[in-house]
Protein backbone atom coordinates (compact mmCIF):
# COMPACT_ATOMS: atom_id res chain seq x y z
CA UNK A 1 0.00 0.00 0.00
CA UNK A 2 2.86 2.19 1.09
CA UNK A 3 4.25 1.82 -2.71
CA UNK A 4 0.57 2.60 -4.11
CA UNK A 5 0.71 6.09 -1.66
CA UNK A 6 3.76 7.17 -3.16
CA UNK A 7 3.66 6.13 -6.59
CA UNK A 8 -0.13 8.22 -6.97
CA UNK A 9 2.01 10.95 -4.89
CA UNK A 10 4.22 11.05 -8.01
CA UNK A 11 2.15 10.87 -10.73
CA UNK A 12 -0.44 13.67 -8.92
CA UNK A 13 2.84 15.98 -8.85
CA UNK A 14 3.54 15.55 -12.66
CA UNK A 15 -0.17 16.07 -13.59
CA UNK A 16 0.30 19.27 -11.25
CA UNK A 17 3.26 20.18 -12.93
CA UNK A 18 2.12 19.60 -16.31
CA UNK A 19 -1.14 21.49 -16.01
CA UNK A 20 0.77 24.40 -14.14
CA UNK A 21 3.13 24.22 -17.32
CA UNK A 22 -0.05 24.09 -19.37
CA UNK A 23 -1.25 27.17 -17.80
CA UNK A 24 1.56 29.23 -17.91
CA UNK A 25 2.06 28.49 -21.36
CA UNK A 26 -1.40 29.45 -22.66
CA UNK A 27 -0.98 32.70 -20.18
CA UNK A 28 1.76 33.75 -22.08
CA UNK A 29 0.28 33.22 -25.31
CA UNK A 30 -2.43 35.62 -24.29
CA UNK A 31 -0.03 38.83 -24.37
CA UNK A 32 1.32 40.83 -27.13
CA UNK A 33 4.50 39.67 -28.56
CA UNK A 34 7.05 41.90 -30.27
CA UNK A 35 6.63 42.28 -33.65
CA UNK A 36 7.14 44.76 -36.59
CA UNK A 37 5.00 47.29 -35.71
CA UNK A 38 6.00 50.74 -34.86
CA UNK A 39 4.34 53.57 -33.84
CA UNK A 40 3.99 56.32 -36.16
CA UNK A 41 4.50 60.05 -36.26
CA UNK A 42 0.53 61.27 -35.79
CA UNK A 43 0.94 64.39 -37.13
CA UNK A 44 1.55 62.41 -40.39
CA UNK A 45 -1.69 60.90 -40.20
CA UNK A 46 -5.53 61.71 -41.41
CA UNK A 47 -8.35 61.66 -38.79
CA UNK A 48 -10.94 59.64 -40.47
CA UNK A 49 -13.29 58.18 -38.26
CA UNK A 50 -14.34 58.63 -34.90
CA UNK A 51 -16.26 55.87 -32.76
CA UNK A 52 -18.38 56.34 -29.63
CA UNK A 53 -19.02 53.83 -27.51
CA UNK A 54 -20.42 55.05 -23.99
CA UNK A 55 -17.55 56.56 -22.46
CA UNK A 56 -15.17 55.36 -25.16
CA UNK A 57 -14.67 57.36 -28.09
CA UNK A 58 -11.74 55.99 -30.72
CA UNK A 59 -10.62 58.35 -33.04
CA UNK A 60 -8.96 55.75 -36.20
CA UNK A 61 -6.49 57.29 -38.21
CA UNK A 62 -4.14 56.62 -41.48
CA UNK A 63 -1.78 57.89 -43.73
CA UNK A 64 -3.48 59.73 -46.91
CA UNK A 65 -2.14 57.22 -49.50
CA UNK A 66 -4.60 54.45 -47.50
CA UNK A 67 -6.79 56.44 -47.72
CA UNK A 68 -6.43 57.26 -51.64
CA UNK A 69 -5.76 53.38 -52.29
CA UNK A 70 -9.38 52.44 -50.72
CA UNK A 71 -11.25 55.13 -52.48
CA UNK A 72 -9.75 53.97 -56.05
CA UNK A 73 -10.50 50.53 -54.81
CA UNK A 74 -7.01 49.43 -54.93
CA UNK A 75 -4.89 47.55 -52.14
CA UNK A 76 -3.42 49.95 -48.88
CA UNK A 77 0.24 50.26 -49.54
CA UNK A 78 2.93 48.38 -47.37
CA UNK A 79 4.25 50.82 -44.97
CA UNK A 80 0.62 51.71 -43.74
CA UNK A 81 -0.18 52.66 -40.10
CA UNK A 82 -3.82 52.62 -38.34
CA UNK A 83 -4.04 54.21 -35.32
CA UNK A 84 -6.90 54.08 -32.96
CA UNK A 85 -6.55 56.18 -30.18
CA UNK A 86 -8.47 55.05 -27.15
CA UNK A 87 -9.83 57.87 -25.23
CA UNK A 88 -11.50 57.36 -21.53
CA UNK A 89 -12.99 60.10 -20.21
CA UNK A 90 -11.42 62.58 -22.60
CA UNK A 91 -8.11 61.16 -21.92
CA UNK A 92 -5.90 58.77 -24.13
CA UNK A 93 -6.24 55.41 -22.70
CA UNK A 94 -4.35 53.92 -25.29
CA UNK A 95 -3.27 53.15 -29.09
CA UNK A 96 -3.96 50.91 -31.54
CA UNK A 97 -1.70 50.22 -34.31
CA UNK A 98 -1.63 48.01 -37.23
CA UNK A 99 0.62 48.11 -39.53
CA UNK A 100 1.20 46.43 -43.37
CA UNK A 101 4.62 45.26 -44.41
CA UNK A 102 5.93 43.08 -47.59
CA UNK A 103 6.14 39.19 -46.76
CA UNK A 104 4.90 40.46 -43.06
CA UNK A 105 1.72 37.57 -42.47
CA UNK A 106 5.35 34.98 -42.93
CA UNK A 107 5.86 36.19 -39.13
CA UNK A 108 2.78 34.07 -38.23
CA UNK A 109 1.37 30.52 -38.96
CA UNK A 110 -0.96 30.65 -41.70
CA UNK A 111 -4.03 29.97 -39.48
CA UNK A 112 -3.31 33.69 -37.32
CA UNK A 113 -2.31 35.67 -40.52
CA UNK A 114 -3.98 38.61 -41.48
CA UNK A 115 -2.58 39.27 -45.30
CA UNK A 116 0.82 41.16 -44.51
CA UNK A 117 -0.89 43.46 -41.29
CA UNK A 118 0.78 43.20 -38.09
CA UNK A 119 -1.17 44.50 -34.82
CA UNK A 120 0.58 45.96 -31.76
CA UNK A 121 -1.09 48.36 -28.29
CA UNK A 122 0.86 51.17 -27.16
CA UNK A 123 0.40 52.78 -23.19
CA UNK A 124 -0.39 56.55 -23.56
CA UNK A 125 3.39 56.91 -23.66
CA UNK A 126 3.71 55.08 -27.01
CA UNK A 127 5.75 52.23 -25.34
CA UNK A 128 4.12 48.85 -26.40
CA UNK A 129 2.12 47.17 -23.96
CA UNK A 130 2.59 43.78 -23.50
CA UNK A 131 -0.18 42.66 -21.43
CA UNK A 132 -2.73 43.83 -24.35
CA UNK A 133 -3.30 40.36 -26.76
CA UNK A 134 -2.53 40.53 -30.37
CA UNK A 135 -3.47 37.31 -30.94
CA UNK A 136 -7.09 38.25 -30.31
CA UNK A 137 -6.46 41.10 -32.80
CA UNK A 138 -5.61 38.97 -35.58
CA UNK A 139 -8.65 36.65 -35.13
CA UNK A 140 -11.13 39.34 -35.27
CA UNK A 141 -9.19 41.42 -38.09
CA UNK A 142 -9.49 38.04 -39.81
CA UNK A 143 -13.20 38.52 -40.61
CA UNK A 144 -12.77 41.55 -42.22
CA UNK A 145 -10.66 39.58 -45.23
CA UNK A 146 -13.21 40.63 -47.84
CA UNK A 147 -12.46 44.71 -47.07
CA UNK A 148 -8.36 44.10 -46.78
CA UNK A 149 -8.74 43.28 -42.60
CA UNK A 150 -10.12 46.54 -42.23
CA UNK A 151 -13.55 47.11 -39.96
CA UNK A 152 -13.69 50.44 -41.29
CA UNK A 153 -13.05 50.36 -44.49
CA UNK A 154 -16.61 52.01 -45.71
CA UNK A 155 -15.83 54.81 -43.52
CA UNK A 156 -12.67 55.29 -45.54
CA UNK A 157 -14.33 55.53 -48.72
CA UNK A 158 -16.82 58.21 -47.54
CA UNK A 159 -14.38 60.35 -46.49
CA UNK A 160 -14.19 63.92 -48.08
CA UNK A 161 -12.05 65.85 -45.20
CA UNK A 162 -14.21 65.70 -42.18
CA UNK A 163 -14.30 62.44 -40.46
CA UNK A 164 -16.61 60.38 -40.52
CA UNK A 165 -18.57 59.05 -37.32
Amino acid sequence: MKQFTQTFVRWGALATAGITLAVCIAGLQAHAEPNRVTFPKLDELVHYTTVRRGEVTEHISTTRAAIEAIQKGLPVPNGTHFVLADYRDEKIFRYFVMEKGAGWGNDFEERRRTGDWQYQWFKPDRTINLQENTARCMACHASQKDSQYLYTARRLSEFRGKPVE
